[in-house]
């Protein structure tokens, strides 16, 4: 095991600390096992390796990636054991989705090693029922959304602006400075490469091309088990959710336009929203109906259209889009009858400065967001400001 804890001590030495994640208070790190899942880059790494160095208890931790070649000739619950006969309190494994059968592993920790917190970290398209072992009893799961709009300001001017709740946002009660700083300055930016830890770097759209070739050619197919004719349907569909968002889920029409089999459209796309690379929206359930049919279809977040279409986005798809983005880490968001999206019986109509109060007009409760004004004015609410929810 020298050589995983030569790499951990290593990876703990080039760990930032200066900017936590809002996530990191939320997680009750005192559970046994504990999973942090989430799209690829979103920087789930950094928040474990943060969270040893913060409580300093380096020496009785060890972080080891899981597709590290060590675990070609070693297993987990092995490395686990020894982990622990060493005085070992809390292991933590990253990119956990690499390893095969790695929850009846997980499992074997839970039921033999009492003692041990464990920590993994994973692609979001994992199910704690994987491989016939249920671990929904025993493991509690995060979430790691892509950055906010206030996370971005903070990591890249310094900042430390709280996050703010709904009912504050309509009413235009946001922690920004204003002043000489202006919210509209940093909203494209954010827009184009702000969703990811990884914006300052210059290769941004290579490196977020490689996330996205990484879940549809490895990652979705390792866990679904797919063939390779299977893995070139599902980056056709891919591509073409990436030049057509948002689309109106017809299963006819999409099958015809990318020669699929109907049937397998439905699985496809859970399979990349569940992987985080696209957003489904769905209608609101009526009656008794668990089910709610899926209705319209956006790529997860501005960042990945401005890399994979290949052009500049229409601007009407990306203002709905990371609306959607931002609110549904939140809120369970819905289409709306009557305009865009319907939030716990709220309208909002997404748009520009000539966005009128038409489409809201028979709402109990309607706004209208607009992505090119600063304040809120009477139910006329700012893009930006919904940045603010996490």
């Amino acid at each position: 095991m020298k050589e995983l804890y030569e790499q951990y001590y290593q990876l703990l030495e080039l760990t930032p600390m200066k900017y936590f994640r809002e996530l990191h208070e939320t997680i009750n790190w005192n559970v046994r096992i504990i999973g942090i899942l989430g799209q690829k880059g979103v920087g789930k790494s950094t928040l474990i390796l943060q969270h040893i160095k913060r409580l300093d208890n380096i020496n009785e931790s060890l972080y080891v990636s899981a597709d590290d070649m060590y675990f070609s000739a070693n297993s987990l619950i092995d490395t686990a054991k020894a982990f622990f006969a060493r005085g070992g309190k809390y292991l933590y494994i990253d990119e956990i989705h690499k390893y095969e059968h790695w929850s009846r592993e997980i499992k074997m920790m839970y039921d033999m090693l009492p003692l041990l917190n464990v920590v993994y970290s994973g692609s979001s398209i994992l199910d704690l029922k994987e491989g016939g072992t249920d671990l929904s009893r025993r493991v509690i799961e995060y979430q790691m959304p892509v950055w906010s709009f206030r996370e971005y300001l903070n990591i890249r001017n310094g900042w430390n602006l709280k996050s703010t709740g709904m009912e504050d946002i309509l009413k235009g009660k946001v922690d920004f400075p204003y002043g000489p700083e202006r919210p509209l300055k940093y909203f494209m930016e954010y827009m184009k490469s702000g969703c990811y830890p990884f914006f300052t770097e210059k290769e941004f759209p290579s490196r977020l091309r490689q996330v996205v070739n990484t879940t549809i050619e490895n990652d979705i197919p390792k866990y679904a088990k797919m063939t390779i004719a299977a893995t070139q349907k599902l980056k056709k569909l891919m591509y073409y959710i990436s030049k057509s968002v948002p689309v109106k889920i017809n299963y006819s029409q999409m099958a015809r336009d990318l020669e699929l089999d109907r049937d397998e459209l439905p699985k496809y796309l859970e399979y990349l929203e569940r992987a985080q690379l696209v957003s489904i929206l769905r209608m609101k359930a009526n009656g008794d109906a668990v089910l709610r049919k899926m209705d319209k279809l956006y790529l997860q977040n501005p960042n990945i259209a401005y890399v994979l279409s290949g052009k500049e986005p229409e601007t009407g798809n990306i203002r709905e889009t990371i609306f959607y983005c931002w609110t549904k880490v939140k809120y369970d968001v819905v289409e709306s009858p009557i305009s865009d999206f319907e939030i716990e019986g709220r309208t909002f109509e997404i748009g520009g400065q000539s966005k009128g109060k038409k489409q809201i007009s028979e709402a109990k409760e309607g706004y209208v967001v607009k992505d090119d004004t600063e304040y809120v004015f009477d139910n006329h609410v700012p893009l930006w400001m919904f940045g603010f929810l996490y």
